[in-house]
């Protein structure tokens, strides 16, 4: 029985997205299909490295270490080295999330305190 394999049409509709957001990724060598005549073929491995990368995107990953993850898990290395690796990428982006949920408290602030100024000099009719 031979491999599975999904066209571009498929693994957008299984992923919500779009065709050029899968050759997007064909472009950043995230997935590299195989050609029959003009027709993409993506084998198990591309869809796999695909479902990745969208993952990697919606937790907000960089495209480097998107790309840089998801190579470690071809690499020889062991799941304990690529299960750090992820740890300490998944602890970085938090500590920037962090950062910046706290920047947005900040200026939230900010604009409350300038808010309030402006409908105390409006109620003085100034």
């Amino acid at each position: 029985m031979p491999a599975p394999t999904w066209t571009i049409s498929e693994l957008a509709q299984e992923f919500g997205i779009t065709p050029r957001t899968i050759r997007f990724y064909e472009d950043q060598g995230i997935v590299s299909p195989m050609r029959c005549g003009r027709r993409r073929v993506y084998a198990a491995r591309d869809r796999t490295r695909l479902k990745l990368a969208l993952r990697g995107k919606r937790l907000g990953l960089q495209l480097s270490e998107i790309r840089s993850l998801i190579d470690m898990y071809d690499g020889p290395g062991t799941t304990q080295t690529q299960l750090r690796e992820y740890l300490a990428v998944l602890q970085r982006h938090r500590a920037q999330l962090e950062q910046q949920r706290r920047d947005i408290d900040e200026t939230l602030a900010e604009i409350a305190e300038q808010e309030k100024t402006c409908r105390e000099l409006l109620a003085q009719g100034g």
